[in-house]
């Protein structure tokens, strides 16, 4: 999802341990990876997209998609998998214009719009370890692109993988976490979820799901540890 749809709800780190506690699920894109809006300012920027053209259809299909929550719009069909990456770059594109004025290609899209992304090593190498310490981790991801995920590091990092467009159903609805934690084999409140829309982590926690929005890797290696009572990551200097 390219665009924060809500405004940051402030967390602070648990004060206690939370022993029930046997699951972890983790979004991907702007918590595996750099800020989303980091990765489309690039592609705003490289290819000269005329910005107020992109932030209007932004507000309009993903506060819809994230925040009403009502009503449909091609957001929900591609994270849905009920359109292909195809059919959305067209009807995006339509929507969108370079500052010249010029109309945007279709074909590809999706690919340059997150073709900045870079993987957040120590984000990755916090699900890792995690992973080892014997908890149950879990990958639950809504999609813009089917070609995004680097599928060959998975299996160090998750014991099961949930993307939307796989499954049918996407964030914030109710039963994409109850999928995603009964393949896990655990209840929704014995796991902890990280997402960067603040939208998602109040679905979860409505289940009773421990949430915490992503923000930056530091804050959300500090909450986790302490939350599970693990001792701090070694310093890699």
């Amino acid at each position: 999802m390219p665009e924060d749809a809500t405004s940051p709800g402030p967390q602070t780190p648990p004060a206690q341990t939370s022993p029930r506690i046997k699951g972890v699920i983790t979004d991907w894109g702007g918590v595996l990876t750099n800020p989303l809006p980091d990765t489309v300012n690039a592609w705003i920027a490289a290819e000269q997209i005329d910005r107020d053209s992109y932030a209007a259809i932004m507000r309009s299909w993903v506060l819809q998609a994230y925040r009403d929550g009502e009503g449909e719009n091609p957001v929900h069909a591609l994270e849905r998998g009920e359109a292909s990456d195809q059919e959305f770059e067209r009807v995006l594109a339509e929507q969108l214009r370079h500052v010249d004025g010029r109309p945007v290609l279709p074909d590809g899209l999706l690919a340059r719009m997150f073709g900045a992304t870079a993987l957040d090593e120590v984000m990755l190498e916090l699900i890792r370890s995690l992973k080892r310490s014997g908890l149950r981790t879990a990958l639950l991801s809504n999609p813009w692109g089917s070609g995004g995920y680097p599928r060959h590091l998975f299996p160090d990092l998750f014991d099961v993988v949930v993307i939307s467009s796989e499954v049918g159903m996407r964030k914030p609805e109710e039963r994409i976490f109850r999928h995603t934690a009964a393949l896990l084999g655990l209840e929704p409140r014995e796991c902890v979820f990280l997402d960067d829309i603040e939208a998602n982590i109040a679905a979860a926690q409505a289940l009773g799901i421990v949430g915490l929005r992503h923000e930056e890797a530091a804050r959300s290696v500090t909450w986790l540890r302490d939350l599970l009572g693990l001792p701090p990551a070694e310093d890699p200097a």
